[in-house]
């Protein structure tokens, strides 16, 4: 569980989260017109920082939102989150919306300056041996709408989905769409069959993950035999390994899929040579962001 830090930022200052306030006409909150990140920091450094402003600028402008801040000043307010709220591990939460217009307009008028949000949580130490069990996961029906590689706020139907798998006892739902694996309600899914990991190809119907994209460049430098291409669900429910990827969790394995073992039950083989990877590689990936 992480628990929010006390600084935040918003439309050019740092204050407490606690005070932060938006208008009830901001776009973001009327129409979930916006666009977010979320940063991992490791030891006080942002992982995977470049991949995430890319994503972000992709994003933006896919909406058609301007780009509120370059590269810089993303590092200055990211610094800045970090130094405020002490440092160490943390999740960096960013959100762009369209900004505050006179009323509710479903087209926007665009005459308006864009609502920049950020916060941090402290999230537990990263794991550095890999888990000797693994996580339960479900199967269900994508039922998300048709953008879902723009990194929209718009997550009520996952947020359906994530609850839905929590009531059954999971931590996470697999999706699938006309018998197809296209990922999972807050992460990217990856399979292994006859040995060889197997990860949907990007497309409208899933995000261009940043740990995705990582966990596949880990991949080939460990030699580990990978493709590209569609997933069935029959091979989805076959697979030796089931492998969930996000910022927020890492890399995790599926163990029990739909209340039954995935393989043998436990970690897998290709799993823990991708999470030795990883954590081998993380300052790598990491950037100093001060003030």
């Amino acid at each position: 569980m992480s628990t929010a830090c006390a600084v935040a930022w918003l439309d050019g200052r740092f204050l407490p989260l606690a005070e932060a306030r938006i208008s009830p006409l901001d776009r973001g909150f009327l129409f979930a017109d916006a666009v977010y990140e979320v940063l991992p920091v490791y030891a006080g450094r942002v992982f995977l920082l470049q991949p995430h402003l890319t994503r972000l600028a992709r994003s933006l402008e896919a909406l058609g939102i301007g780009q509120p801040h370059d590269e810089a000043q993303w590092r200055e307010i990211f610094g800045g989150l970090v130094a405020r709220n002490g440092g160490g591990d943390l999740l960096i939460y960013l959100q762009v919306s369209r900004g505050t217009e006179p009323d509710r307009s479903h087209a926007p008028r665009g005459a308006c300056p864009p609502t920049v949000f950020g916060f941090a949580s402290r999230t537990p130490p990263p794991l550095v041996e890999a888990p000797a069990q693994g996580t339960a996961a479900i199967t269900a029906e994508d039922t998300r709408w048709a953008r879902c590689d723009i990194k929209s706020t718009a997550l009520l139907a996952n947020v359906l989905l994530k609850w839905q798998a929590q009531r059954a006892g999971a931590t996470e739902a697999i999706l699938l769409r006309d018998g197809r694996l296209t990922e999972g309600s807050a992460s990217s899914v990856h399979v292994v069959v006859d040995g060889v990991l197997l990860s949907p190809p990007l497309s409208p119907a899933l995000l261009p993950g940043t740990t995705r994209e990582l966990l596949l460049e880990m991949a080939r430098r460990g030699g580990i035999d990978s493709r590209i291409e569609e997933v069935s669900e029959a091979q989805l429910r076959g697979a030796e390994e089931i492998i969930l990827a996000s910022a927020g969790g890492s890399v995790r394995p599926v163990t029990l899929l739909d209340g039954q073992p995935v393989g043998p039950g436990v970690p897998g083989v290709v799993f823990r040579q991708l999470h030795a990877l990883l954590v081998a590689t993380r300052d790598e990936f990491s950037t100093e962001c001060a003030e």
